[in-house]
């Protein structure tokens, strides 16, 4: 248990880097994204693209699963975890279940859009032929921080 709480600290923590990127370098929201096999090797990662691409897909779970995909050769991207800083919405959701991916863990929970417990429960309901395992809240405060903090600064507020 406790390996893989550490094992989840540490590639969320690659994602919070990957959110930082983000916001540095394509002024986007910074949310990040990894996408690790079973193995611990990395398939894909991204961050948020889709103000910059022009892409209302472009979040940083899909662009890490396309990674991945193209990675792999494969649509099915099995046995993998995804980790990201931001709880899926229900687009990212429903891709995780098509991809048949085996686990996701988010940092900050989403209580306006979130697919993965907090508005929808969709990587868990039981009407889809694929159920996907959910961890949320790891290193949620620091996660929803870096958050907040964008939005304020593009409202000309200082930082928390």
């Amino acid at each position: 248990m406790q390996d893989l709480r550490a094992r989840d600290e540490g590639w969320m923590r690659h994602a919070l880097a990957l959110a930082v990127r983000a916001e540095r370098e394509d002024d986007e929201i910074p949310v990040g994204a990894v996408l690790v096999s079973g193995d611990g090797e990395v398939l894909g990662e991204g961050w948020n693209r889709n103000i910059g691409d022009h892409d209302p897909t472009a979040h940083a779970e899909i662009i890490a699963m396309r990674q991945a995909g193209r990675h792999l050769g494969n649509h099915r991207l099995l046995a993998s975890t995804l980790y990201v800083t931001l709880e899926p919405c229900a687009m990212c959701a429903m891709a995780m279940v098509h991809a048949r991916i085996a686990r996701v863990v988010f940092g900050a929970f989403d209580p306006k859009t979130g697919a993965a417990g907090s508005v929808f429960e969709l990587l868990t309901d039981p009407r889809h032929n694929h159920r996907i395992d959910v961890a949320g809240g790891v290193l949620g405060d620091e996660a929803g921080l870096m958050l907040s903090n964008y939005f304020r600064r593009k409202r000309g507020k200082p930082p928390l």
